[in-house]
Parts: C-alpha cells; structure tokens; sequence
C-alpha cells in the first residue's frame, strides 16, 4: 500500500462529486491546493471541508491539447471560488466565457477520470 498524498483527499472527494478543500486544525484557513501545512500559522492539522462549487472567472486561456490538434480548444480558467480560494479548472461553455463570469462546478468523466469542471451560472454574463 503506497502512503497518501497531501492530495489524495481531493480526488476521493471528486470520485464522491464533492469539491473539498483543507481547513486548518489551527488557525481555520482555507488552503487549496492542497499543502502538508498551513501557511499561515504552520499546523499539520486540517479536516476536509466541502466547497459550493460557485466562483468567478479571474482569467482565462484558450487552449488546445498537443496530442488532439483536431478537437476544439477549450478554457482552462482561475477560478475565484466563494469561499476565497483560487482553483484552476475548464469552463465548458468555452464559446461565451469571458472574465468576471459566474460559474458552477459540474463533474465529468474525460478519458476514464472524474474531474470537477465549471459551467457558466444561469446562462453567463
């Protein structure tokens, strides 16, 4: 049995449909990405805490992947979550995202793996 990662919890969570971030056992901040200590006030203690799912796009790229030139390109954004933490993520309605968008976290399956993915809120902007 291979120890856990500092990430692991996530993924589970994911596999569940849950967005979780790490809440300090010390101070009460939020982390994402995960990190094995906080960095506010340095505790290794943490419990998992499940996120809204609702943000804003901050930024976006339009990207194609390498190895698939023949599908269409797709949003990776930074997402600023209601919670305050930062997560970068694709948006699917990659048509009509544009910075300052509402989204909300929807789960899909791409290439056999569960991922958290965002759809634009009621429509977009």
């Amino acid at each position: 049995m291979h120890p856990k990662r500092d990430q692991d919890f996530f993924w589970e969570g994911v596999d569940r449909g849950e967005l979780l971030a790490q809440k300090c056992g010390g101070c009460d901040a939020l982390r994402h990405p995960p990190l094995p200590r906080c960095e506010h006030c340095g505790s290794g203690e943490w419990n998992a805490v499940a996120l809204s799912g609702a943000g804003t796009v901050l930024a976006l790229v339009e990207s194609v992947h390498p190895g698939r030139r023949e599908e269409e390109p797709r949003s990776v954004c930074l997402i600023d979550l209601a919670e305050g933490l930062r997560m970068v993520s694709t948006v699917a309605d990659s048509t009509s995202v544009c910075n300052g968008a509402e989204v909300e976290l929807e789960f899909e399956t791409i290439d056999g793996h569960k991922l958290p993915v965002f759809r634009l809120s009621g429509g977009g902007q």
